[in-house]
């Protein structure tokens, strides 16, 4: 499958719709840091985006410590953002939505 790399322009107009998501120093990704209550929450959060990111066909890099989740995602094959990681960032968003207080 092909990746279509987004412009410096479109990857700044894609980050106005997406909160706490921020460009990475070198622009080739966006990154975010979830907080939950627990560790129960987190892991909640990370499965429900690990079937989103199947679905996709398009995985994060993320680790997780306690009630914290660190994600970045990018488009390797790309060699930098496209489409794809707006899309599992915003359904990263509703899920991490579904656990907050």
């Amino acid at each position: 499958m092909a990746y279509e790399k987004l412009a410096a322009a479109a990857v700044a107009e894609r980050l106005k719709d997406l909160s706490g998501w921020t460009l990475t120093r070198d622009g080739a990704a966006i990154a975010r840091d979830f907080k939950f209550r627990n560790f129960v929450d987190a892991f909640g959060f990370m499965t429900e985006a690990a079937l989103a990111a199947e679905k996709l066909n398009h995985h994060p890099e993320w680790m997780n410590v306690y009630g914290r989740v660190e994600v970045v995602l990018t488009t390797h094959a790309a060699k930098g953002l496209t489409e794809l990681d707006f899309k599992l960032a915003g359904r990263m968003d509703k899920a991490a939505a579904r656990r907050k207080d």
